[in-house]
């Protein structure tokens, strides 16, 4: 099952907007998990017959569509791992913000290849696609769990800069093990805002270019919310809205639940 938090009811009764939501569970009835949801948007939105591309999503989870410029090939797409949740919950332990702005405190701090190597060995990283993940299990009790495997005091902005480091890698060693013919990545999301993670992912992919969705036309930090109101769109003309090649469901399917606005006074 999954659990989405916010009443509709209420959003309908205050807004008077018939409301569509609970997107994942239909798709988890057909053997599903749910998620990653996105990748139909990206298709219908993203896709060139130009070049190969990867939409990678750096919100709290990493996620990535992969667009194959032949259509004849099947469009996928998969969580990646942490994105930006471990970065800012760490951050949040030790500053009044609630995210390290541009990277400004990771770009002070050194990777710990040690704590890096052990941390690239947890399970999820190596487990085949489709897969997906949530902060139900990267979190920082998952982070307090590998530093004890690690016997020195590492300072905490090393540790900050190992996490995002961290995230670099596992998008990017997806994007080299499951799309190797890739031409460009576009990054969207928050992660989009940090320049250290970009510089990051740009040196671990020399040969691809790396840019955010800006350059596509859609702003990154609008490319989520306009996804889920595609899907509610899909929904409303009994149109599937799920890529069984990405979560794993059997079929396609029409998702979410809908709540209509009230009927006029």
């Amino acid at each position: 099952f999954s659990m989405q938090i916010g009443n509709a009811n209420v959003i309908a009764e205050k807004t008077g907007i018939t409301t569509i939501t609970d997107f994942r569970q239909r798709d988890m009835v057909l053997g599903g998990q749910g998620a990653p949801l996105v990748p139909a948007f990206h298709q219908a939105l993203f896709h060139s017959h130009n070049e190969n591309r990867v939409i990678a999503n750096i919100g709290g989870i990493g996620n990535i569509t992969i667009l194959p410029k032949d259509k004849k090939n099947v469009v996928s797409g998969f969580d990646t791992g942490p994105g930006n949740v471990l970065m800012d919950e760490w951050y949040q332990q030790h500053h009044l913000d609630l995210y390290d702005a541009n990277g400004d405190w990771a770009r002070d701090g050194t990777v710990d290849e040690e704590l890096l190597d052990i941390l690239m060995m947890d399970s999820f990283f190596g487990q085949a696609i489709p897969k997906s993940t949530g902060r139900e299990y990267f979190n920082l009790k998952w982070l307090a769990n590998i530093l004890t495997q690690v016997d020195k005091a590492i300072p905490a902005k090393d540790i900050q800069k190992t996490l995002l480091e961290m995230t670099a890698r596992s998008i990017t060693d997806a994007i080299t093990t499951y799309a190797k013919d890739t031409d460009a990545v576009y990054v969207c999301g928050g992660g989009s805002h940090n320049e250290v993670l970009m510089n990051a992912l740009r040196k671990h992919l020399p040969d691809i270019s790396v840019e955010t969705t800006l350059k596509l036309g859609l702003a990154p930090d609008w490319v989520e919310a306009c996804a889920f109101s595609w899907l509610a769109m899909r929904t409303l003309a009994h149109q599937a809205g799920n890529l069984p090649a990405v979560t794993g469901a059997d079929k396609p399917s029409i998702l979410g639940a809908i709540y209509p606005s009230n009927i006029n006074s």
